[in-house]
C-alpha cells in the first residue's frame, strides 16, 4: 500500500468518525430525558433501605415522587424527622413530620396466658398456618400464632417472639409497614411512640368466650370506660379501644382493667 492509500484511508476513517459523533450528539439531545434535580438531591438524603415502608418500590421511586409533589417530604418512614427537614429544605416547603409512629401488637397471649386447640407441627409461618382447618393452634381465634412472619418480615430486627407471642421494640421500629402487612391476623397495627396506655387485645368475643380460652384477654366489661375522665376509652363490640388523641396517660384505666390487658407502656 503507497501513502496516497493510507492518507486516504485515514482521512476517509476520521471523517466518517467525525460525523458518526455529531450524530450521536444530535440523537442524545434529542432524546434527552430531562431529570428533576430536586429528585437526585432527594434521592442522596434518603437511607436507600428500598424497605417499601413509604409505599413505593424502593427509594428511587419515593424520590421521584416527592420531587414530583405526588408524596409527603416526611414520606420515609425510615429517615424519619431528620431526613424530612432536610427534604424539606431541597422542596422549599416545612417538613412538618408529625408524631412518630411505631407498630405494637395487639396480643397479650402468652403460652402461660393463652389455650392452644392442638400441637402444631407445621411450617413456621403464620400465614401458612392459618391455612388449616382451625386457623392455627391458638384457642383465640384472634390471638397471635407467634411462628413469627412478621419477625422475618422486619428488616430492621425490630420485632421478636418472646413467650409465644410477637412483641415489638419500639426503639429499633421504622414504621416500615412490613410486620402489619404480613399478619394474617391484622393483629399489628401503628400508635403514637409515647402512647402509654394500649389494649393488647383484639378478640371480639364475648367476656366468657374470652377467658374460656385467655387469661389475658379483654372480656368488654366496661370498667376502663368508666374510669377515664377524658372520653378517650370505648368499649366497640366487646373490645377496648383508647383514642390516643384523648388520652392523657392518666393510668386510671390500666389500673382498674380485671385482666391487665390495659398495659401502662408498649
Amino acid at each position: 500500500m503507497n501513502i496516497t492509500a493510507l492518507i486516504l484511508t485515514a482521512v476517509v476513517v476520521s471523517v466518517t468518525g467525525l460525523l458518526i459523533g455529531l450524530l450521536l450528539g444530535v440523537a442524545a439531545k434529542k432524546f434527552e430525558v430531562e431529570v428533576d434535580e430536586r429528585e437526585v438531591l432527594v434521592r442522596e438524603e434518603l437511607p436507600g433501605n428500598n424497605c417499601g415502608g413509604c409505599g413505593y418500590a424502593g427509594c428511587d421511586g419515593l424520590a421521584k415522587a416527592i420531587a414530583k409533589g405526588e408524596a409527603p417530604v416526611s414520606g420515609c418512614p425510615v429517615g424519619g424527622d431528620v431526613v424530612a427537614a432536610k427534604i424539606g429544605e431541597i422542596m422549599g416547603v416545612s417538613a412538618d413530620a408529625g408524631e412518630k409512629q411505631v407498630a405494637f401488637v395487639k396480643c397479650a397471649g402468652t403460652c402461660e396466658k393463652a389455650n392452644s386447640k392442638f400441637n402444631y407441627y407445621g411450617v413456621q409461618d403464620c400465614n401458612q398456618a392459618v391455612m388449616i382447618p382451625g386457623q392455627g393452634d391458638k384457642g383465640c381465634s384472634y390471638g397471635c400464632l407467634g411462628l413469627g412472619s412478621c419477625v422475618k418480615a422486619c428488616p430492621f430486627d425490630a420485632i421478636h417472639i418472646v413467650e409465644g407471642i410477637a412483641k415489638v421494640d419500639k426503639e429499633k421500629c421504622k414504621a416500615c409497614g412490613k410486620c402489619v402487612a404480613i399478619c394474617p391476623k391484622h393483629l399489628i397495627e401503628f400508635i403514637p411512640e409515647k402512647a402509654t396506655q394500649i389494649v393488647r387485645c383484639s378478640s371480639l368475643e364475648k367476656g366468657k368466650d374470652v377467658k374460656a380460652v385467655c387469661e389475658a384477654g379483654c372480656i368488654g366489661c366496661g370498667m376502663c370506660t368508666r374510669q377515664c375522665e377524658f372520653d378517650a376509652v370505648k368499649v366497640e363490640n366487646n373490645l377496648a379501644y383508647i383514642d390516643q388523641s384523648k388520652c392523657t396517660h392518666c393510668g386510671k384505666c390500666a389500673a382498674k382493667c380485671p385482666t391487665k390487658v390495659i398495659q401502662n407502656q408498649l
